[in-house]
């Protein structure tokens, strides 16, 4: 009774309101494509996560490339037992600890600066917005293989495509992991760099579960 108590405390439209306080980062490098994760994916990616496989409430989570750590504080908020959030980035990490200061989420949220080699332990759950290769290709091979070192659930967006989701099954299955769900979901991205000719964009993305070998 307890557990179906905690999962009902958090409405979707709640959380998406705290989402929107978590700014996006402020000088965003079209090389590392950062590209902040719009609030309504990331709150149905959370919602995914939280309510339909039971893998935040209660759990340890990190966020790779956090960015401004939009995945890392809707974790916390849905009740993940604590969060670690990491990006190369200095100004984003920098940005993601004033994001959780203004939401009072200060405690169970550790935030680090530096590659996502350099993290070790484990982990229940990995959330990521990795880079999609667009700019440097394979860069979202990396941040795979290092989810399914991490933790035995992943949680991860790509580029869609018939093609893409072809070759990251297959990349995923000869790692060592196994696809357990994928949802289509579209990212809205406004005009951020000078290669953006339009106000704003729409990118389809597939979000992969996926289960490291023997869950």
């Amino acid at each position: 009774m307890e557990a179906t108590a905690q999962k009902r405390l958090v409405r979707r439209l709640d959380l998406e309101r705290a989402l929107q306080r978590v700014e996006p980062h402020p000088s965003p490098e079209a090389f590392l494509e950062q590209y902040t994760i719009p609030v309504d994916v990331a709150s149905e990616l959370l919602f995914l996560a939280a309510y339909s496989n039971d893998d935040i409430i209660g759990k340890a989570v990190v966020e790779l490339g956090c960015g401004s750590g939009r995945l890392a504080t809707g974790a916390i908020l849905l009740g993940a037992r604590e969060v670690a959030g990491i990006d190369i980035d200095r100004s984003a990490v920098k940005k993601a600890k004033e994001n959780a200061e203004r939401l009072s989420l200060t405690g169970r949220l550790n935030w680090i600066a530096g590659d996502i080699d350099v993290l070790r332990g484990r982990f229940d759950t990995v959330l990521q917005n990795p880079p999609f290769g667009v700019q440097r290709r394979s860069a979202d091979r990396r941040f795979l293989l290092k989810a399914l070192q991490l933790a035995p659930r992943v949680y991860s967006l790509h580029k869609a495509g018939e093609a893409n989701r072809a070759f990251i099954k297959r990349f995923i299955e000869a790692n060592g992991g196994k696809v357990t769900s994928i949802f289509q979901m579209r990212f809205n991205i406004p005009r951020m760099f000078k290669f953006h000719t339009e106000r704003r964009h729409e990118v389809d993305v597939d979000l992969y579960r996926i289960e490291a070998a023997g869950e």
